[in-house]
C-alpha cells in the first residue's frame, strides 16, 4: 500500500481524525495543543495520527489535502481545517454540533 492509499484509508476509516504533531496527551506544538483542547471539549472520541513519527504522511498529506499546515482535522472524510478554523468553530458552537452529530451517526451504524 503506498502512502496516499494509507492516508485515504485512515480518512475513510475514522469519522473524526486529527493529523497533529505529537499525541493528544502530549502535543508537540501550540497549534496542535489548541486544536486538541477544542476537540476534547466536545466530549467525543477521535482518532489521531502523529505526523512527527510518520514522516511520509507529514510529507504527503499536504499535497493530498491541498492544505499546507498541521494540524488537520478531518470529519466524515472531509477536511475541516487547521487550528484557526477549528478554534473559531469551537467558539461559535459549530464544532460541538459537527462532532456530536458525527459521533451519533457513527454509533447508530
Amino acid at each position: 500500500m503506498d502512502i496516499i492509499d494509507t492516508i485515504k484509508d485512515q480518512i475513510e476509516n475514522n469519522s473524526i481524525l486529527l493529523y497533529m504533531k505529537g499525541s493528544p496527551n502530549q502535543p508537540q506544538c501550540g497549534f496542535s495543543a489548541r486544536t486538541v483542547q477544542a476537540l476534547m471539549a466536545c466530549g467525543e472520541r477521535f482518532a489521531y495520527v502523529d505526523i512527527l513519527s510518520n514522516p511520509e504522511i507529514r510529507a504527503n498529506l499536504p499535497k493530498y489535502a491541498n492544505w499546507p499546515t498541521f494540524p488537520q482535522l478531518w470529519v466524515d472524510g472531509e477536511l475541516v481545517g487547521g487550528c484557526d478554523i477549528v478554534t473559531e468553530m469551537f467558539e461559535t458552537g459549530e464544532l460541538q454540533t459537527l462532532i456530536k452529530d458525527t459521533a451519533s451517526a457513527q454509533a447508530a451504524e
